[in-house]
């Protein structure tokens, strides 16, 4: 019988929340934090102290015996030191401390992490700055239990060296543009307006034997060789399938340590592909939800090791079937409890809601790229445009109903009806009538409104949310600035809102598209329309500097020119690296595995045709013959294959700039890679199973 799970009482337990506040600290002390939450008011340093004591007398009753400032470079994962609660010895004894200065400031090695040339290699010493809108929590692991202060990481100089403050920036730079369109509208009442976000976090698990022999799997994190099994993903049968007993296990332990952290995951379910799933949060503000989605993604790979499994988050960790996104669900919330996507019942008469729709689409449609760039990694160059996630091209989903308001608007100047929701009859007496939505869906859409959200579908299963939240709150900020500039001095506010709105969707239009954006009519009219369609990372790189980027991105203080150079250059370098390790990783399993095992298989074919034919001097051997020479061919083309790889590693590894080595890899190495593993995937269907050095895909993602 499986124990009882309270969820409300383990919900948050392991986390420094608000509750916990306000029951530990004197009033005044709270309501002080409180307001630096709010409204960024400057802590002082007695206030800090107050917290933190009560911060580390609440983790050490829990067992606590370190700290760590938890932040989040320019890896993509995060990054913790852990200190003690030790102070010096006195007489022999020593006291647990952890003053306001610990709490607030930190030390890392600021030339160990990527910084993309803003530190040279001398030049060690950057900040940790702590995040106190997002709660300190308790991580529970062999190293005991460590109260994890979530913080900014900053230079010397004062330069971002990480994901979440640009993040923060951002966040602040929308809430001033929004309380500006919302004060046009009479709303006095709000005071702050959050991007509010729920990522869907899509997984593949495998058995961690058989993870530990596909060096692939180790290095790259996805499978660089490897044959199609039998039976993939054509019978659609996994998709929300039964949930298997060892996955529900997993399941089960990873809500659990989810719900401590005060993380709310709410569904779970079986994906597309085998071995495939799915989880989804309960949406927060924007920089919770991305602390909490790197959690997620830690916390998946820890329960899994305990379930003999290992998790793979690479976007295309199995060739031929689907492979994973985030899909990032992404609205603005005001703190009087409005939300500004929601259209209501009559959208074409919510003329709030149709400014904000103009003005997003018009960010979109201006933005393109930037949108792309953010959205871009090494594993989602296998995924975006395959026809299993939404097209390189970014266009924007509105479903019938906005479709028709905003083709009145444009056509006529004035939008008079909404399409009405209907009812859904199944035709079964005993089944109740639904009410049936207004729009559907459209899964093909990189941008799609459902009902009071975006929907993001291009983010990478691996990626850290920071970055297409920053882009998005940043490009919509700077959007709701320039109308808020000219309808702030408008005569007649009517009018010119009217007007503004009608200005925005027919210069615009030309992002909205509500169908198949897997068709190649689709892409010959996205290019009719002027829409960019950016196919790889390297291509998306050289947004992030033009002058439109550098210009939006000052403008409210999110990036310096300097910080956009910083992290061109960064993603240009995490681009050629990655690929040169795939390459290595290739140039490894090829010479010392795959290569050897297929000799020893000829071999032993060659000696069994002599054996026989010595026996047998009239025996028939036409067979073994022809799959000798076969076999014998596809490892020859298979060593000149790897010879060349071999080659072209070496000639990438020398060239100095990191921009020129990207393109070096996406243009050489990796077709030469793609030339190494076709021989070797026809090899593997031909190779007695006996004599292949790793488990096939139907052994991964079947046998789970």
């Amino acid at each position: 019988m499986s124990e009882k799970i309270n969820v409300a009482e383990i919900f948050g337990a392991n986390v420094f929340s608000d509750a916990v506040m306000r029951e530990r600290l004197p009033e005044k002390v709270y309501k002080e934090v409180r307001r630096t939450i709010e409204s960024g008011a400057e802590m002082s340093l007695a206030t800090a102290d107050v917290v933190a004591n009560a911060m580390k007398d609440w983790a050490v009753e829990r067992g606590a015996t370190h700290y760590t400032h938890w932040f989040q470079p320019l890896t993509g994962i995060t990054a913790e030191k852990h200190d003690s609660f030790v102070s010096a010895p006195v007489n022999g004894k020593t006291l647990l401390e952890f003053s306001g200065k610990n709490l607030i400031k930190g030390e890392p090695d600021a030339s160990s992490f990527p910084s993309g040339g803003l530190r040279a290699t001398f030049e060690a010493r950057g900040y940790t700055a702590w995040d106190c809108t997002s709660p300190a929590f308790l991580k529970e692991d062999a190293t005991g239990k460590i109260l994890c202060i979530p913080t900014a990481f900053c230079s010397y100089t004062g330069e971002a060296l990480d994901k979440k403050t640009p993040l923060l920036r951002s966040m602040e730079a929308l809430s001033d543009q929004a309380i500006r369109i919302l004060r046009l509208f009479g709303n006095t009442s709000a005071t702050r307006v959050t991007p509010s976000v729920g990522p869907e976090q899509e997984y593949f698990l495998i058995d961690r034997e058989k993870y530990l022999q596909r060096k692939d799997l180790i290095y790259a994190g996805r499978t660089l060789f490897g044959a199609s099994a039998p039976k993939g993903q054509e019978l659609e049968d996994h998709y929300f399938g039964t949930i298997r007993e060892r996955i529900g296990a997993f399941m089960k332990d990873l809500n659990i340590e989810l719900w401590k952290l005060g993380i709310p995951a709410k569904t779970q379910h079986n994906e597309v592909a085998p071995a495939q799933h799915e989880l989804a949060p309960i949406y927060e503000e924007a920089n919770i939800a991305t602390d909490h989605n790197q959690l997620v993604m830690e916390t998946m790979k820890k329960v899994a090791g305990r379930h003999g499994m290992h998790c793979l988050l690479n976007e295309k960790p199995f060739a031929g079937v689907n492979g994973s996104g985030k899909h990032n669900n992404w609205s603005l919330i005001s703190d009087d409890g409005i939300n500004m996507l929601d259209p209501g019942k009559t959208p074409h008469e919510n003329i709030q809601f149709l400014l904000v729709l103009a003005c997003i689409i018009k960010a979109v449609d201006v933005h393109a790229d930037l949108l792309r760039e953010s959205a871009a990694d090494v594993g989602n160059d296998h995924r975006l445009g395959a026809n299993e996630a939404p097209p390189a091209i970014i266009s924007i989903f509105l479903g019938a109903q906005l479709e028709d308001v905003v083709k009145q608007l444009v056509e006529t100047g004035e939008a008079t009806s909404s399409l009405k929701e209907g009812k859904l009859d199944t035709g079964v007496h005993s089944l109740p009538v639904l009410a049936k939505d207004a729009t559907d869906r459209n899964r093909t859409s990189p941008f799609a409104f459902t009902g009071n959200k975006f929907e993001f579908r291009m983010v990478g299963s691996s990626d850290s949310i920071a970055s297409p939240n920053t882009t998005l709150n940043a490009i919509v900020a700077e959007a709701f600035c320039e109308a808020a500039d000219l309808l702030e001095t408008a005569d007649d506010f009517d009018a010119a809102v009217h007007d503004l709105i009608k200005k925005y969707l027919t210069e615009h239009q030309r992002v909205i598209f509500n169908g198949n954006g897997y068709s190649e009519e689709w892409v010959a009219e996205a290019e009719r329309r002027g829409l960019p369609n950016i196919r790889t990372m390297v291509d998306a790189i050289p947004a992030l500097t033009t002058d439109k980027a550098v210009s939006l991105y000052e403008k409210f203080g999110i990036f310096t020119k300097a910080e956009l150079m910083s992290r061109a250059e960064v993603l240009y370098e995490t681009y050629a690296k990655a690929i040169n390790i795939e390459a290595l990783t290739m140039i490894d399993m090829a010479g010392k595995q795959i290569i050897p095992a297929v000799i020893s298989y000829t071999t032993e074919l060659a000696s069994s045709m002599t054996a026989v034919t010595e026996a047998c001097p009239e025996a028939d051997v036409s067979v073994q013959k022809e799959l000798l020479l076969e076999v014998s061919a596809l490892l020859s083309e298979t060593k000149v294959a790897l010879s060349a790889l071999q080659g072209l590693q070496s000639d990438g590894v020398a060239i100095p700039d990191a921009k020129a080595m990207a393109h070096f890899y996406k243009e050489e190495v990796v077709p030469a890679m793609a030339a190494l593993r076709a021989p070797v995937d026809k090899l593997e269907m031909l190779v007695d199973k006996e004599y292949w050095p790793m488990p096939s895909y139907g052994d991964l993602i079947f046998e789970v």
